[in-house]
């Protein structure tokens, strides 16, 4: 019995970016994990925006673990899932800590007084990831009709396609 196999169709340039953009906002939150290779640091945290040139803009602290652990290696990986939707992305890429004004501008909102004195206070950096590659995986149809697939291949031991594409990101 096999498994039920997606379409793979690899994404370069553009067209990855639009990829990450649309995935990555819609899941807001990712799993942000510095040190990777070593004794990796993992913690949520949310997307900003995803720019024109898919760049991945966060919010962030100065004294921050992830800010000196980036200080100390800019190697990131960032893993989205929006549940919902059955849609899933890895990005790996390297990381800048900035504290200029415009950006800070930008990108900060009101959610991020929670761990701030407001967009003035002198600890507040952005973090701009810029994404070397990733692995992406969204379905096609909508979740209900997507499990359906799934069940169905499940209880007939079928190898129906599950209803999602996925593939490489290469930006």
């Amino acid at each position: 019995m096999g498994q039920a196999q997606s379409p793979h169709k690899d994404l370069g340039g553009n067209e990855a970016i639009e990829k990450i953009k649309d995935l990555t906002e819609k899941a807001g939150i990712c799993f942000f994990t510095t040190k990777v290779g070593h004794h990796a640091h993992s913690i949520p945290m949310a997307l900003q925006e995803v720019d024109e040139h898919g760049t991945l803009w966060f919010i962030s602290a100065t004294d921050s673990t992830h800010n000196q652990n980036i200080s100390e290696d800019s190697t990131v990986q960032l893993h989205f899932q929006n549940d919902s939707s059955y849609e899933y992305v890895f990005i790996k890429g390297n990381a800048k800590i900035s504290q200029d004004r415009a950006l800070i501008d930008k990108y900060y909102s009101s959610f991020a007084d929670a761990w701030f004195e407001g967009k003035d206070d002198p600890r507040v950096t952005v973090i701009g990831v810029s994404p070397e590659d990733g692995y992406y995986y969204e379905t096609k149809d909508n979740k209900i009709f997507a499990m359906a697939k799934m069940v169905f291949a499940a209880v007939t031991g079928s190898k129906n396609e599950d209803g999602g594409v996925e593939g490489g990101l290469k930006v």
